[in-house]
């Protein structure tokens, strides 16, 4: 890990805020000793919890200010009343390049907000996706969007392929990573409009940084067959509060099922080690920290309502992304992207009849701006 990690911290925004920001710097410190931490939040609050963790005090470098964003704040209150807040505050710390990335536990719809106006956007991609990491047999799954944008066209799912593909190259290791469009069907008629011209792109894109594996279906999230997936904030959003769900039902199943009589609890006892791995790899603890990709700077959201090991392991994700230069790297490959795209669009065989030529060509073509209106889900857990 490089000397120079600095990371911001939004010490006041979450439910139990400032108690898990400085149990999470402990927590997290363990497995990266030399990351360095900015602290932005209530002195009065925080002076107190440093003096009960000096290891996490010689880490930090505390910035005061007593102003914070409320969990009821909507976007546009938070970037008119919260300059001098501690959430923006951390942000303003990324870009003026203080900080390689914030972190915060706060209102989700204000992060995002303040985020893309401090930090804007990456040259090249014209919406945020909000990225984060799911379990599977076959290790962690990066999916994107999960509700930064309730509508997206075809160029936006192909840039968002190229950020997730960045995430799980830097965050999970995967080289190349394995990118695929989630659909109604694995078969390339099946989906809308849009799912199907952002394939067609995808596919025509030549030497891309990781490997096209076309469509994949709603079960196949949890399989671990692809290492990313690609699909509209609105239908990611559904699918991450669904599985959610999912695991807090089979959790209330299990958990009845061995009080369901004496013999049903002394195989609780044999079982015991087997069901703390399972509890271990469901936990949603170990999975915390959202990322907020396409923008000038790295942004993290961790769950609001998440303890300090969960704020630990979202701490964690920004540490790792700043090691890997993931932004520098984004950058990049969109420089090379854009140059494969101008190419694409001139390439068209000659053997191919009038009809395939304007397919082809209108598969490939980059979408024009048409000025809508980006939908937004202020709060994506």
């Amino acid at each position: 890990m490089p000397e120079n990690i600095v990371i911001a911290l939004d010490a006041m925004g979450g439910d139990d805020a400032p108690d898990i920001v400085i149990k999470g710097i402990d927590i997290v410190r363990v497995q990266f000793p030399k990351a360095r931490f900015l602290l932005f939040g209530d002195e009065a609050r925080l002076e107190p919890l440093l003096k009960a963790y000096p290891g996490v005090r010689d880490a930090c470098e505390l910035r005061h200010t007593d102003e914070a964003v409320k969990s009821e704040d909507k976007p546009s209150q938070a970037l008119r009343k919260g300059r001098k807040s501690s959430m923006r505050l951390a942000i303003d710390s990324v870009r003026s390049g203080e900080a390689g990335a914030i972190v915060s536990a706060g209102n989700t719809g204000a992060l995002m907000a303040m985020a893309k106006v401090s930090l804007r956007m990456m040259a090249g991609i014209d919406r945020p996706a909000i990225a984060s990491v799911l379990p599977s047999p076959r290790g962690e799954t990066v999916m994107l969007d999960l509700g930064a944008n309730v509508e997206c066209d075809a160029d936006n799912l192909v840039q968002f392929a190229f950020m997730g593909a960045e995430f799980a190259r830097a965050v999970l290791g995967r080289v190349p990573p394995r990118v695929a469009l989630l659909n109604v069907g694995i078969e390339e008629l099946k989906g809308n409009d849009t799912i199907k011209e952002a394939g067609e792109r995808l596919k025509s894109i030549e030497h891309p940084p990781f490997e096209y594996q076309g469509f994949v279906e709603g079960d196949d999230i949890t399989r671990g067959v692809v290492d990313v997936i690609v699909t509209d904030g609105f239908t990611g959003n559904v699918a991450l509060k669904t599985a959610e769900g999912v695991v807090r039902l089979f959790t209330d199943f299990l958990r009845a099922g061995f009080k369901s009589s004496i013999f049903a609890k002394i195989g609780y006892v044999f079982s015991r080690g087997g069901l703390n791995i399972l509890k271990e790899r469901l936990d949603p603890r170990m999975y915390n920290g959202g990322v907020l990709l396409g923008l000038n700077g790295l942004c993290v959201k961790s769950h609001g309502g998440t303890d300090e090991m969960g704020f630990a392991n979202a701490i964690g994700v920004a540490i790792e992304m700043v090691s890997d230069d993931m932004i520098d790297k984004m950058r990049n490959n969109f420089e090379t992207f854009d140059m494969a795209a101008k190419m694409s669009n001139n390439a068209v065989t000659p053997d191919e009849d009038a009809e395939e030529q304007q397919s082809a060509a209108s598969a490939s073509r980059p979408i024009k701006n048409t000025n809508k209106a980006s939908s937004t889900v202020e709060d994506a857990g």
